[in-house]
Formats: structure tokens, C-alpha cells, sequence
């Protein structure tokens, strides 16, 4: 992409949302203008003699809503759904590659919960970096990560390193899904930030829909006979390409995104914010033929200046301490009461979600001789005595209208996040799923519980949207990626535990483990009513 200018402009040869930041050397003292001068706007300022320096929101409104969002919200979205097909391939795989893997349910399960566990290691790590070092460098490193290693997991010859990829893959996720929403959240203006992460938190749904779809595509196709000399199984390519958006996004970032203008504000790095905001404000007014002049923004800098000295000795102490500072800091003061409450709705649905979710395509393809999900379960099947090919392809089907039930209850977040507000929306979504979960548990035949999961997985993903704005909102810049790193990681434990206890007793009992993710989303919801409101409030 590049700018529509005249021939000879230096400018029209940069990318549409990159900045060069070695040009700042450059720069002189009229470099602190955010953008070019005008005849009219702020000259009473400047000839008083008086600088006219504006606080985030300030410059963030100065700069304009328009192409560059837009733009930043189709690179996030694509960061967004490329962890959504990460995470959801391996629940596509399990009904074929659990012959060729020679897995039982405890393997599955654990397999299931791979990913996850990297995502908890991942988490807390990769939004402390982000906090201290940006947001963009992260975001890079982190989805190379994960498609690197999601990628070579498709030619993994045993389980066990099947396994072991997955898990370094998962750290490489648990990165790039608190510091996208983070990130995204910092460009946006305050009247728009709640609808555009709630737009942002859609593209979950285009990963979803984009794992099920490669599934139904790839998995059932005998492969052998396209590439004649190996056997490569179906399940096989399909990791493989679910690995390809990531090192897409990743690629993206490196190339077409400037670091966050919050972030380079709070480390005292002004005339690179101020770039930023500039740029900014050059492509939302594109065409319009508008001049701005802003001179100088409000910073507070939050970096420690003893920070290079305090290295030269104890080193290792010092690192530790600072690094667990963020989570101390969240758990005192006015932040207290709300993190433990967060720490309680990210458990709960964390572990009802993808505790259930992540072993739906298992679950139906038990469920094709119909009947109830728990009466079917009730009989365990001998790997010796069951086939994976030729595969089903109605599993994937069923996958796939599942994931694309995920529509409405986007449509409805982008709609009602401005004038609901997302502490509402996270309660009474997490009360409904609960309450649809039940459900599944009750009915009879396998055309019910299909439908019931459509609404589970249509009302759950407002969850997850109201959480992700208000995950956002409720904690100040120099925290936010931290709190949402850490807050993802106890996710990742719950989702854990929930696919454990969904692989020990699945094959027995397997009505325990759905009652109790229907207990714990009506736990989570019930406890989300103590959040204090975020509505259209101002990032700290």
C-alpha cells in the first residue's frame, strides 16, 4: 500500500501505516509539531507564545477516527484469528489423528490442554515485555513463535513430540492475545474504543469459522494420492496451514504498524509519539484537505532512571522482583477488589468454554448414531476396535456451523457495547450460557444438542467480547498487558484442568464434567455483577 501523492514526495514511498523511526535524528526543535502547520488552527497559542500540549485523549481525538483505524483493525483482526485457528486446530484433529497418534481420551485431553499450558507460561511473560519493552516488538516475536512451531508440530512423527511443539506454540499465543487487544486499544479514541474491540474480538469468530472451514476442506482428503511419494495424512496439512496466519500477522506487524502511541508516551518518548499521532491524522484525513497544527504532548514518564545501575548487581534478584511487581500492584489499592473479581469470571469461563469447546468435534463424532451426548458417552470405545478412516465429514459440518453461530452474538456486541456497557453484557451472556450447557446435558437427540451448542457458542462469544473491553479499560497503561498476561494465564489453567477432567471422565461420566462448566459460567456471571462500570471511560 502506498499514499497517492506527487511524484518526487519521499513520503508516497512509505508503507500506509508504517513509520521510519530513524528519521527522528533528523528531526529539529519544529519536530514536536504533530502535524503541519496551519494559518489558522492554534495560531492565538503560538502567538502568545504559549505551547498548546495535549494529554493522550487529547491527541488521540486530535488525530482523528478513520482509514488508519480501520486499516489497524483489519492487521489485529488477522493477529486475533490467527490464534483462534492455533488454538481450535487441534480440537479439529483429534477424531483422525487419534489413530494415527495411537491416543485414548487422557491423551487427547492432554493434548488438548498443550496448548494451554504454553499459553499460561506465555501469558504473563510475553504482557510484562510488552509493558516494559512495547507492544509491537511482542507481537512480532510472539506470533513467529507461534507459527513456527505450530507449523513443524504437522510433521511431529510420535505424540510425544507432537505434544512438545504444541506446548512452545501455546507460549507463542498466550503472548500476542493480551498485547493485541492492549495495543489495538491504545489507538482508539474514547467514544469509539468500546465498539472497536468489540469489533476487533469478532475476528475470533473468522478464525473459528476459518479453522472449521480448512478441517471439512483438508482433514477427510486422502493426500497420498495428490503428493504420491510420503504418506501425509489429511490431519497433517491442515496444521500446517493453520500455522500460515500467524507468520502472516507476524509479517504485518513487522512491516505496516507503528508502536503504540500510550506506550511510547509513558516511556518519555515524545517526538516518536508525536509521529505517530501524525500519521495518524495524515491518512484519516486523506482527501479531506485538512491542516492541524498541535504542538507538544503531556507526558509522564514511568521509567525507572535508576534502572541501568540497579543491573550491575543482583542482577537476577532485581529482574525477578520487577517482573512480579505488576501483579502486586494489581492487588492493592483501588485495584484490589476488581482483580480478584477478574481472576474469578477469567477461571470460570475459561474452564466452562474451552473445557466444552475444545471436545465438541470428539463429541459429535460419538454422537452419529444420535441420541443423547452423556447416554452415548456412557460406553467407552476400544481404540483396537474403532476406525478414524474413512473420516466423517458431518463432524466437520457440524464443526463448522457451530463456529458460524458465532455471527449473531458478535453482531449483538458491536451493537449494544456502547449503550449496555460491558460489565451487563459479560453477566447476563455468562448466565445464558450457563443456562444452554444445562440443556445440552438434558435433551435427546443429536439435532437438539447441535442447536443448543449453536446458542452456547452464540451467547458465550459475547462474553468474551464484554470481557475483552473490559479486561482493557480497567487497568492504567503501564499495567494493562501485564494484568491482561496474567489474567490470561489463570485462563489458560482453567482451560487446562477443564480438558483433563473432560479426558478422564468423557469415556465414564461424562454428565460431571458438563454440569459443572454450566456451574461455573453461572458462577462467573453472578460474580462479574461486582465489576465497576467501564462505559466510554478514559484509558490511564
Amino acid at each position: 500500500m502506498s499514499r497517492h501523492v506527487q511524484a518526487g514526495d519521499a513520503e508516497a514511498r512509505e508503507p500506509l501505516l508504517s513509520l521510519r523511526y530513524e528519521d527522528l535524528k533528523e528531526d529539529s526543535d519544529e519536530g514536536v509539531i504533530i502535524f503541519e502547520r496551519s494559518t489558522s488552527s492554534f495560531k492565538s497559542d503560538s502567538v502568545g507564545g504559549s505551547q498548546k500540549r495535549l494529554k493522550y485523549e487529547e491527541a488521540v481525538d486530535a488525530a482523528g477516527f478513520g482509514v488508519f483505524h480501520y486499516a489497524l483493525l483489519v492487521v489485529c483482526g488477522w493477529a486475533n484469528a490467527s490464534d483462534a485457528v492455533e488454538i481450535l486446530c487441534v480440537s479439529f484433529l483429534l477424531p483422525t489423528a487419534r489413530c494415527d497418534l495411537h491416543l485414548d481420551s487422557s491423551d487427547m485431553g492432554l493434548l488438548t490442554s498443550s496448548i494451554f499450558l504454553g499459553m499460561m507460561f506465555g501469558g504473563y511473560m510475553w504482557g510484562y515485555l510488552a509493558d516494559q519493552r512495547g507492544r509491537r516488538k511482542v507481537l512480532v516475536l510472539s506470533l513467529t513463535v507461534n507459527g513456527i512451531f505450530g507449523g513443524l508440530s504437522s510433521m511431529a512423527p510420535w505424540f510425544s513430540v507432537f505434544l512438545v511443539l504444541r506446548f512452545i506454540s501455546g507460549i507463542g499465543v498466550g503472548g500476542s492475545i493480551p498485547v493485541i487487544f492492549s495495543y489495538f486499544s491504545e489507538f482508539m479514541p474514547r467514544l469509539k474504543r468500546g465498539t472497536m474491540i468489540s469489533a476487533l474480538a469478532t475476528f475470533w469468530m473468522a478464525g473459528n469459522i476459518l479453522a472449521a472451514g480448512l478441517a471439512w476442506a483438508v482433514i477427510p482428503t486422502n493426500w497420498t494420492d495428490f503428493l504420491g511419494f510420503m504418506d501425509f495424512q489429511g490431519w497433517r496439512l491442515f496444521v500446517m496451514l493453520c500455522s500460515v496466519p500467524s507468520l502472516t500477522s507476524a509479517l504485518f506487524f513487522l512491516l505496516l504498524l507503528p508502536e503504540s502511541p500510550k506506550f511510547l508516551m509513558e516511556a518519555g518518548r515524545e517526538k516518536e509519539a508525536l509521529r505517530v499521532f501524525k500519521q495518524m491524522f495524515k491518512l484519516n484525513m486523506r482527501g479531506k484537505e485538512k491542516d492541524f497544527t498541535v504542538l507538544g504532548l503531556c507526558i509522564n514518564p514511568r521509567r525507572d532512571p535508576d534502572e541501568t545501575r540497579t543491573l550491575g548487581k543482583g542482577r537476577l534478584t532485581w529482574a525477578i522482583k520487577k517482573a512480579l511487581l505488576p501483579i502486586k500492584q494489581m492487588f492493592q489499592g483501588s485495584l484490589k477488589v476488581r482483580s480478584f473479581v477478574l481472576l474469578i469470571v477469567f477461571f470460570c469461563i475459561s474452564f466452562g468454554y474451552y473445557g466444552l469447546w475444545m471436545w465438541f468435534p470428539e463429541l459429535f463424532a460419538r454422537l452419529e448414531s444420535g441420541g443423547s451426548p452423556c447416554r452415548n458417552m456412557s460406553l467407552p470405545r476400544p481404540m483396537q476396535n474403532q476406525s478414524c478412516y474413512p473420516v466423517k465429514t458431518a463432524v466437520y459440518m457440524e464443526g463448522f456451523i457451530i463456529a458460524a453461530s458465532n455471527l449473531p452474538g458478535n453482531l449483538f456486541t458491536i451493537l449494544m457495547m456502547e449503550s449496555t456497557g460491558g460489565k451487563v453484557l459479560l453477566s447476563c451472556s455468562l448466565l445464558v450460557s450457563s443456562l444452554s450447557v444445562f440443556l445440552i446435558y438434558v435433551v435427546q437427540t443429536k439435532y437438539q444438542s447441535l442447536i443448543l451448542s449453536c446458542v452456547f457458542s452464540g451467547v458465550s462469544v459475547v462474553a468474551w467480547n464484554a470481557l475483552d473491553v473490559v479486561g482493557t479499560e480497567l487497568y492504567p497503561t503501564h499495567l494493562r498487558s501485564s494484568a491482561l498476561g496474567f489474567f490470561t494465564g489463570v485462563g489458560r489453567v482453567a482451560a487446562i484442568m477443564g480438558n483433563i477432567v473432560f479426558g478422564k471422565l468423557v469415556d465414564t461420566n461424562c454428565s460431571v464434567p458438563i454440569l459443572l462448566v454450566s456451574a461455573m459460567l453461572l458462577t462467573g456471571g453472578l460474580v462479574a455483577l461486582l465489576l465497576p462500570k467501564t462505559k466510554q471511560m478514559d484509558l490511564t
